[in-house]
């Protein structure tokens, strides 16, 4: 029996333990629910609690250590002088073993026997099976495949008899205590909180992690790049020197690729918060509700365009419109025809991006502005003001701390973008104010310094964990100026 079959049954089991609990906590009532403290749905969800959860626990707890006490086991048998070699190669003797074992379970009987007698024939056994392994086992490899064989078996087996015990007693113990004024509705709600909990902290934890796991690789970065020169420094190639040559671990300058992504998604916020605020505006103020209906959707079909999309427009269409206009103003200004924009530049990528960003600015800054209460709509329009007058002085402050917040994310997903960058704007880390020149951003580094062979030992490779902790405490910092405007401007409207 298979893992997916076991939670097959242990669903069917909770299936039976609510009706069950329903009709018996029916049966008790007498046919007046007020006899009982709490309904009857109450007390088939706390049989289902007891039934399923406890067994959900236990089926988690052994697949989890179930196969690190095997391998322990089967590896602890290995010969001593198996045993002495590196963790690695002691790692690929237990591979094969691991293959030898799912070959084993295909074989029959008397291909099982041959293959006992003779370990030379394991391996074109093997093969006529399916299972491919790098070479003639030895005769440990062959007793070891047996031996985790036969643990997985009873750990198996184990586990079967041990869930489906623990959620048959479950349900025998919740149905056992139903009783007319049992507080069923009491434990399911604490079930239920704890639920909450245990997802809320997982959302937490994991963020947790996320930092650790960045934080832990970029400490080790710094221990071979200074972080003076990381954070204050100007030239940004990450290359081996020459051999012979004293710096060999290239320079890292985040100043260029800092400059570029806050130049870059600059330049998309400026195209995407007027138009998308404006639209909004114009959607919950002045547009007619079919109009709405169907201006709202077509906008938000930019949300759900792959960004590769976007990178393609820029690359095929907006830059070399961009160059080419160029082109044609400089000569009729200067007579020298002569481009000075960049088919991959700035402007290029802040432009397409600010497109792909609209819709975001857009949609909740609508969603925002349809919130605000219809009682200051009516008052201000009551007291005279015209309806312009009554959108920038009372709905736009009124939904201030709802835009910000639309305008933080639409920042934080600017700063993070990758491929229109690096169809759009390059991948040269230069550090300059022209606009109509390329640049590059943080997130296209740690994509290249992540791509290829990796080898987590190297600054090259370390070097863009330091990058990613670096995107985390602007994003934070942007979270804690916004949480300031957000209290600052509510406080205004309590």
């Amino acid at each position: 029996m298979n893992t997916s079959i076991l939670l097959l049954i242990l669903a069917l089991i909770g299936i039976g333990s609510y009706l069950l609990g329903s009709r018996r906590a029916v049966a008790l009532s007498g046919g007046r629910p007020a006899n009982m403290h709490s309904r009857a749905g109450y007390h088939g969800s706390y049989a289902v609690v007891w039934a399923v959860l406890p067994a959900a626990f236990i089926l988690g707890i052994w697949l989890i250590v179930s196969p690190m006490i095997v391998t322990s086991a089967v590896r602890g048998n290995f010969p001593e002088d198996v045993r002495a070699l590196p963790e690695a190669q002691q790692s690929l003797t237990y591979g094969m073993v691991t293959s030898i074992a799912r070959g084993l379970q295909r074989l029959t009987a008397e291909e099982t026997a041959q293959a006992d007698a003779d370990t030379a024939a394991v391996r074109p056994l093997l093969a006529s099976k399916g299972v491919a392994i790098a070479g003639d086992p030895e005769r440990f490899m062959v007793d070891a495949a047996h031996t985790l064989n036969a643990m997985t078996s009873t750990s198996r087996v184990a586990m079967i008899a041990v869930v489906l015990a623990v959620a048959l007693g479950g349900a025998a113990y919740a149905l056992r205590s139903i009783a007319p004024r049992f507080r069923a509705r009491n434990k399911v709600e604490r079930v239920i909180l704890a639920s909450l909990l245990v997802a809320s902290s997982i959302a937490i934890l994991t963020t947790i992690g996320i930092v650790l796991s960045m934080l832990t690789e970029a400490i080790q970065f710094f221990t071979m790049v200074p972080a003076h020169q990381f954070f204050f420094g100007t030239v940004w190639d990450p290359r081996f020197a020459a051999a012979g040559a004293t710096d060999s671990s290239g320079q890292f300058g985040l100043i260029p690729l800092l400059a570029g992504t806050l130049y870059i998604g600059l330049v998309a916020m400026l195209v995407a918060v007027p138009v998308g605020l404006f639209s909004a505006i114009y959607m919950a103020e002045y547009a007619s509700p079919r109009f709405r209906s169907m201006a709202k959707p077509l906008l938000e079909v930019l949300a759900g365009i792959p960004t590769i999309v976007y990178g393609f427009f820029a690359l095929t269409t907006v830059g070399p419109f961009l160059r080419d206009i160029s082109t044609q103003i400089n000569g009729l200004a200067t007579g020298n025809y002569a481009n000075f924009i960049q088919a991959q530049s700035v402007i290029t990528a802040g432009f397409v991006m600010g497109i792909m960003l609209i819709p975001y600015v857009s949609s909740l800054s609508d969603d925002i502005i349809t919130a605000v209460p219809r009682s200051l709509r009516d008052g201000s329009l009551g007291l005279g003001a015209t309806r312009s007058e009554t959108i920038k002085r009372v709905i736009l402050p009124a939904a201030l701390p709802g835009i910000v917040g639309a305008v933080l994310m639409t920042a934080s997903r600017a700063i993070g973008e990758t491929m229109i960058v690096v169809l759009a704007a390059g991948v040269a880390a230069r550090l300059q104010l022209n606009p109509f020149e390329p640049m590059t951003t943080v997130t296209v580094k740690i994509v290249s310094q992540l791509t290829g062979d990796l080898e987590f030992t190297s600054p090259q490779t370390l070097v863009a964990f330091a990058l990613g902790i670096t995107l985390f405490a602007i994003t934070l910092c942007l979270n804690i100026y916004a949480l300031y405007i957000v209290r600052k401007y509510r406080e205004q409207y309590e």
